[in-house]
């Protein structure tokens, strides 16, 4: 019976939970950039936040300018683009006769329309932008004082059980920093690197460049934070537009993805994996599908962590195998 009750409270209270697992993981952003900033400066944990939060509302700011005074006008050609090669690919496959001859553009309206349900504190811009304050605020006071809330917390189990809650929570956290720290770099190098390929080292070849180089690189860093997803989506997005200058740019396009993708999954992911919980592609996918499904694209968003954060708990729980414990061990030593 409180099984039941629990998953119908999770479901009724799917969106303020999603909002308070973003601030945690928002949190665990600052509290990694804290003790990252530490090996550098020898000053004290609270100026090291204040610091890193500045940084990063910085960064945030100039990058709302760039895209806002730069590339703001590109978004409207970017869509009318997009939605003009999707038509196109639509009317092909019906002249093959695998779709219905008149209905190729209800069928997109289907596929775009099926990409998935936005939850309802995010399906307007007011919601979208109340919900990401809430997630900022909440992560920011996790992060002044997480030793505050990780007491509150395991002052409600019994005596028994603190010691082993605490050191889930520190495993947690580990895990959670490496993750994210992961994906940043992955968002920095997919989104640079796009850029650079598709305006610049194009020419080399003697080719024109690829249309909105930077949107597209600032889309490819965007989407790179959902694994799977994020690539196939951004993938899609670059084809469409280099095909749309001509057939050599959108041959090159897809190079480019290649070589983004196959850099990104055989160099960056895999020593990121090795430092922290490897999570399986198909899992990840499986976790990604399932939580949209049930909570729409927040649910997307924090898919990954969440699915880490649960291996990690489960592994303690269970009584896992000495040898992956060591494992675990292994990749929270300094060394």
């Amino acid at each position: 019976f409180g099984t039941a009750l629990a998953i119908i409270g999770v479901i009724v209270l799917a969106q303020p939970l999603l909002l308070i697992v973003g601030g945690a993981i928002f949190a665990v952003l600052l509290d990694g950039g804290a003790r990252l900033l530490g090996r550098i400066l020898p000053i004290g944990r609270g100026w090291r936040l204040a610091i890193v939060i500045i940084l990063g509302f910085g960064f945030i700011g100039w990058v709302a300018w760039f895209a806002g005074t730069t590339i703001a006008a590109q978004f409207e050609t970017l869509r009318l683009v997009v939605a003009a090669q999707f038509q196109r690919l639509m009317e092909f496959v019906a002249g093959l006769g695998l779709i219905p001859e008149g209905r190729p553009a209800d069928l997109g309206s289907e596929l775009l329309g099926s990409m998935g349900k936005v939850t309802a504190a995010v399906g307007t811009a007011i919601g979208a932008v109340g919900s990401v304050i809430l997630m900022l605020v909440i992560g920011i006071f996790l992060a002044v004082e997480p030793r505050l809330y990780d007491r509150g917390i395991a002052w409600m189990l019994p005596l028994r059980y603190r010691q082993r809650f605490y050191r889930i929570a520190e495993q947690v956290g580990f895990t959670l920093r490496r993750l994210l720290f992961g994906r940043l770099v992955g968002m920095v190098f997919e989104g640079v690197f796009t850029w650079f390929m598709l305006a610049y080292v194009s020419q080399l070849f003697g080719l024109d460049p690829v249309p909105m180089a930077a949107l597209l690189g600032l889309i490819t860093a965007l989407l790179a934070f959902l694994p799977n997803i994020g690539a196939i989506t951004s993938g899609v997005i670059m084809v469409a537009v280099g095909f749309s200058a001509g057939p050599e740019q959108g041959v090159w396009a897809i190079i480019v993805y290649f070589l983004v993708q196959n850099v990104d999954g055989y160099l960056v992911i895999p020593y990121i994996a090795r430092r922290t919980v490897d999570l399986a592609p198909a899992m990840v996918l499986a976790m990604q599908l399932l939580m949209g499904a049930l909570f729409g694209i927040l649910g997307v968003l924090f898919a990954d962590p969440l699915l880490a954060t649960l291996k990690v708990v489960l592994i303690e729980l269970s009584g896992a195998p000495p040898e992956e414990k060591k494992e675990l061990a292994r990749a929270q030593s300094p060394g």
